[in-house]
Formats: structure tokens, sequence, C-alpha cells
């Protein structure tokens, strides 16, 4: 059986193939995991709880807590098997945009970025340039978090 996390993963993995058919955008070269195309313009609101574990170890607790645009709250935890893990606060970001898609930057000037944008099947919330939040050596296997819109729980990839 194959566990949520390998079918993201090859969600990711062929996504720049997709893209270059014209069905979905594409990403850019290098560790980012956000798309490149614009990312549609979608008011957010959302009270988001996931938690969840994979067959291969993978697991994430998240809350994400958004109203009209405006993160009222974000906690973020992944751990990559007992490989390492990443974590991310709202207390260590500002938020420095709220359209096309909600944007925070980190407090310390390290350049990290999370980004999180509405499709009509999920409210992803995603991490640029923030390799020192992470455990070294795990920063390429930390995926994007996924909710749905509706139950704000963990979303199908």
């Amino acid at each position: 059986m194959i566990g949520r996390r390998r079918l993201r993963w090859l969600w990711w993995a062929l996504l720049p193939w997709l893209g270059a058919c014209s069905m979905l955008p594409s990403l850019p070269v290098g560790r980012s995991r956000v798309p490149s195309a614009p990312i549609a313009d979608r008011q957010i609101d959302l009270n988001g709880q996931c938690a969840q574990t994979e067959d291969d170890g993978f697991r994430e607790r998240a809350t994400l807590r958004v109203r009209d645009n405006l993160v009222q709250a974000l906690s973020w935890q992944l751990w990559v098997g007992r490989r390492g893990s990443c974590s991310f606060e709202q207390a260590d970001f500002t938020q420095t945009r709220r359209r096309p898609h909600i944007e925070l930057s980190a407090r310390d000037g390290s350049g990290c970025r999370l980004q999180i944008w509405q499709d009509p099947r999920r409210v992803t919330m995603a991490h640029v340039g923030c390799e020192r939040r992470c455990t070294p050596g795990i920063y390429d296997q930390a995926w994007p978090v996924m909710f749905d819109p509706v139950t704000g729980g963990c979303a199908r990839p």
C-alpha cells in the first residue's frame, strides 16, 4: 500500500511535467515547492487542524486559522521519520502579503517565507528558503501541508 506521504511526493515529482502540458503551473528549479505561475486570488477562511502519520514515518501537526486572508494562528511541525524535524510558529513571522496568496516572512531576516493559497480542493501551506528551521539534511523532504477547505482537516493529495 502506498502511503499518503509517497503519493504526495509523487504528485510534487510529476507536477513539472504536467505543467509542461499547460495543465498545471510548473515548479521552479531548485528546492522551492511553490508554483511559479500566478496563484488564483481566492479569499481564504479556514479553521484548520491537520495531524497525521504516514506509513513511512513522516508525520505532521499543523494548526492554521485564517479569516479574510489574515493569519490569526499558525503552528506547524513536521517530522521526517526519525531523521529530524522542521518547526514554524506564527510568533517568528510577520504577514507581508494578503493577495493573490498569503505570505509570511521570518522576522529574523533569514529569507524564510511561508506561502498559503487555496485551490478548489485544498488550502496549501508551503515553505521557501527555510532550511535553518529544519534539522540539517532533511529540508528536501519537508513537504507542504494541505488542509481540506470545508472540514479544516488534512486534505488528501
